[in-house]
């Protein structure tokens, strides 16, 4: 079995009277599209802007960016548990517009959003100044809890996607991109000789607004447990937090994990990439005992060789990081981390909340910390003024004309725990 994943390339985005793909541009029909995300009593109104790559424009505060997908297959769903019923995904078709990124934005749910600017130095730190984004703005009633809030905001981001993605289910694709989904049994027949891999996939989990879905399930009900990494590329796991946007993971970071995709890569010629245990981050001591010990149990009994581990946000979450490692390591399984620093904007204060002798093998994203200037936009889609007060911004960092100076951790993305960004760093 496999999944086959058919890349719909878009060049341009417009409005227009029909929605359509035509030689690669998407069209957009304004009205119908808001007729079917205007469907929440929640939230009072929708707009729809677009932001393309090297226009003078900057998205704040960023919630979620979300890739249009389409399933061909009858009874599946992408975000499935959320759009559909939670069949299991992972195989038959996939179509994607490629290029293409639904970003929701509007007034604040948290103070852990980010920033998209589309031109300039900030464009640097952010994958999504080279997507072609429709931005969604939503508007909630008046006293609209948080909670409430960031639901609301996430099924119509989720809603806008489908709604897109639907429109690449016709069009033909030259090229498919198939990826092996072998059973356990059959990997290791096929493979027999090849070191055994697993991806532990740390889901942020930490409570309310610092959450991610799972089929739907917030992942802080559940046990460590085995996914194919395909799931993960048909929408098995969504996004819902609001942590700080430098290593947020995004439900298109989680749609297009580059770990996931540089692991089938190499999957039957350097390694066999045997799946992905998925494993949540946890507040208070004993639930990060609990996860630790299942995630090192489930992993060991998977008779694995090494272990790639990656977390999603800083501080606490540091703690559940070094505890799947030293618990792995402890078991003769070598692991790579994947991590951010927070080392201060000299750079001189400690990188991690937590640490141990036994991760000596680490990938680090970037300093989060790094203060940047970024000039005035001649457009802002949504809310400048929360310059001052989201997660690396300060008092002050919203200036005269519309200059931001913040910590590169307000820019989404910038710092991505997934290494789906263009910073790191080396010994010298």
């Amino acid at each position: 079995m496999s999944l086959k994943v058919g890349n719909v390339i878009i060049t341009d985005v417009q409005f227009s009277e029909k929605s359509e793909i035509v030689n690669s541009t998407l069209y957009i029909n304004k009205e119908e599209m808001l007729e079917v995300l205007s469907t929440d009593p929640r939230i009072s109104k929708i707009e729809l802007d677009l932001a393309k790559p090297g226009e003078s424009v900057r998205i704040i505060p960023v919630k979620d960016v979300i890739e249009p997908r389409v399933k061909l297959d009858e009874g599946l769903n992408i975000f499935p548990g959320f759009l559909g019923k939670p069949e299991m995904v992972g195989k038959g078709t996939t179509h994607v517009l490629k290029g293409v990124a639904v970003v929701t934005t509007g007034k604040i749910v948290g103070f852990q959003e980010g920033i998209i600017d589309m031109s300039g130095p900030g464009a640097e730190y952010t994958p999504f100044s080279k997507t072609l984004n429709v931005v969604v703005n939503c508007h909630p009633v008046e006293g609209l809890k948080q909670h409430e809030h960031e639901a609301a905001v996430r099924m119509i981001g989720l809603k806008a996607a489908e709604y897109l993605g639907n429109l690449a289910k016709e069009v033909k694709v030259e090229e498919y991109q198939e990826y092996e989904t072998l059973s356990l049994a059959e990997s290791y027949a096929k493979y027999p000789n090849l070191p055994k891999v697993v991806y532990v996939y740390m889901l942020q989990s930490q409570g309310l607004l610092h959450d991610t879905y799972v089929y739907g399930v917030d992942a802080k009900k559940i046990l460590p447990t085995l996914i194919k990494p395909t799931e993960v590329m048909d929408g098995a796991i969504v996004s819902g937090n609001c942590v700080s946007a430098c290593d947020k993971n995004t439900t298109y970071h989680h749609l297009n994990n580059p770990i996931i995709e540089d692991l089938y890569q190499k999957h039957g010629k350097e390694l066999n990439f045997v799946g992905v245990v998925i494993t949540n981050e946890n507040v208070t001591l004993l639930d990060k005992v609990r996860s630790s010990n299942f995630t090192a149990k489930l992993v060991e009994t998977l008779g694995v060789d090494g272990a790639i581990i990656s977390e999603e946000g800083f501080g606490n979450p540091d703690t559940d990081l070094i505890m799947n490692c030293k618990k792995l390591e402890e078991k003769g399984i070598k692991t790579v981390l994947v991590t951010d620093e927070y080392a201060g904007r000299d750079g001189a204060s400690q990188s991690l909340a937590d640490a141990d002798k036994l991760a000596d093998a680490v990938v680090t994203a970037g300093n989060a910390n790094e203060v940047i200037t970024l000039p005035p936009m001649e457009k802002v889609i949504g809310f400048v003024e929360v310059a001052d007060v989201i997660a690396g911004g300060f008092a002050g960092s919203l200036g005269k004309d519309g200059w931001i100076t913040v910590e590169i951790q307000a820019i989404t993305g910038a710092t991505n725990e997934l290494g789906f960004n263009k910073m790191s760093a080396k010994n010298l």
